[in-house]
């Protein structure tokens, strides 16, 4: 093998180390995504204080700051007390953040979960308000990227539950995010 080939072999190897992860492991949102309506009761005017986690964020309402915990999805772990930090949290975290921390957003409530879950936390999907008013459901855009799985709490399907578990399945067939990064 001539020097050269070696050199160039062994630089081509160096730069795509150097490139960081796969693009399947750098969660983006995703532009099939489409725009839609929530079908439940709203809350707008809305924007996000601080992001938590990749499920839960704090906005104010009615003047008083208040946690809101997704539903439909669940994220890794990433912050919770005594807990270890779980493949994919801080990615899932990071992407709720760039997404969501300052934006303006509605709640849709779902009457099949109740408003509050046993931490106190608000219950609703979280629809991202775009620069042409559409809205997006992040729910979704959080389990098409593969940053969330969708999943359901106690007995009662939620409004949504058809749209994340479809989005679920193209996110694990193509290998988005946890789905190639975290073993099973």
């Amino acid at each position: 093998m001539s020097f050269r080939i070696v050199v160039c072999a062994v630089t081509a190897l160096g730069l795509s180390a150097c490139s960081g992860a796969s693009t399947s492991l750098q969660p983006v949102l995703p532009t099939e995504v489409p725009a839609r309506a929530p079908v439940g009761e709203v809350r707008e005017g809305l924007v996000v204080d601080r992001v938590v986690d990749g499920d839960t964020i704090k906005v104010t309402i009615d003047g008083r700051q208040v946690s809101v915990r997704m539903i439909g999805i669940d994220t890794p772990e990433s912050v919770k007390p005594d807990s270890p930090v779980e493949c994919f949290g801080p990615e899932a975290s990071r992407f709720a953040e760039q997404a969501l921390t300052n934006e303006p957003v509605v709640l849709e409530f779902d009457e099949t979960q109740g408003y509050l879950d046993r931490f106190e936390r608000v219950l609703a999907h979280v629809w991202r308000v775009q620069p042409d008013g559409t809205l997006r459901l992040f729910n979704e855009e959080a389990v098409e990227s593969g940053v969330a799985i969708a999943r359901r709490y106690g007995d009662a399907p939620h409004a949504w539950e058809p749209t994340l578990s479809a989005a679920q399945d193209r996110a694990r067939a193509a290998g988005r995010g946890l789905w190639s990064a975290c073993p099973s």
